[in-house]
């Protein structure tokens, strides 16, 4: 399950959504989070998905990497679609009664709907760090925060912190996997017992998994310090961002299509 966590890793590829600006990538990831959730009827969220699945081959993403990306998600999709299954009323006879328990066509519908809105959202949300390596997603957030440099912000720092923040987290997770293999060839319990036991034994694995989270953010640190590293000011880059033709491009399909999705919510009824 360790190693189904996609989330950080990138897929080296020389599409086009491969070689746009980070800085694009970035805004058109925000702006496709805001319309999924505008999207209030079933043909945005099919036209939500279906513009996903075309970025997906456009980029040539293997789709054992998409599912990789959904199944970690799985508990908290079905938890999310049980509560609104339950919990979302509606109009004339339910569809089904235990007890107090009520489940009405709307909250069908709206359980389907919040489910496929989250596998979008991871979905998509995944596709930036596939397509976009950690140094250039560093230059990217830099580059968006720099205004708020105006008000004495350290955006440089913040925008380190991220990258390196998601950088760590597919090490921290071989890491643990690693730790978790070694306390089973001792004779751990972590996959067995009762939910307590459960939780108890994990003690062993958290304990070294701390460290070596510390030992590596040291060495870090020492790894800055020895190249001199001192924060942003008068940082110069190798490779300045601008923006192409295939940018300009790219950023009028995304605005004709993101329309499209929105344009749904005021021209199609809803749920």
């Amino acid at each position: 399950m360790l190693r189904d966590i996609t989330i950080g890793q990138h897929f080296p590829g020389n599409s086009i959504i491969h070689r746009c600006d980070p800085r694009l990538k970035i805004v058109a990831t925000i702006a496709y989070i805001v319309v999924l959730f505008m999207a209030s009827n079933p043909l945005g969220i099919a036209l939500s998905l279906g513009f996903l699945v075309l970025l997906y081959r456009v980029a040539k993403i293997p789709l054992r990497l998409i599912l990789k990306s959904l199944k970690p998600i799985v508990p908290i999709v079905l938890f999310t679609a049980v509560l609104n299954l339950f919990f979302i009323t509606g109009q004339g006879e339910p569809l089904f009664s235990l007890g107090f328990l009520h489940i009405y066509r709307e909250g069908v519908s709206y359980a389907v709907l919040m489910a496929v809105r989250i596998i979008a959202l991871i979905a998509g949300t995944s596709l930036l760090t596939y397509t976009t390596s950690p140094i250039v997603l560093t230059d990217a957030i830099e580059a968006l925060l720099k205004p708020l440099s105006k008000i004495h912000l350290p955006v440089h720092e913040l925008a380190m912190m991220m990258t390196i923040a998601l950088r760590f987290i597919p090490l921290l997770i071989d890491e643990t996997e690693k730790i978790m293999n070694a306390q089973k060839a001792r004779g751990a319990m972590l996959d067995n017992g009762k939910f307590m036991e459960r939780i108890r034994a994990l003690v062993p694995v958290l304990i070294p998994l701390f460290i070596s989270a510390f030992r590596r953010a040291d060495e870090l640190a020492m790894a800055m310090e020895c190249r001199c590293y001192h924060g942003g000011e008068g940082r110069t880059r190798l490779k300045v961002l601008r923006f192409g033709r295939d940018d300009v491009k790219c950023a009028v399909g995304l605005v004709v299509c993101l329309g499209i999705i929105l344009a749904t919510r005021w021209f199609v009824p809803g749920i």
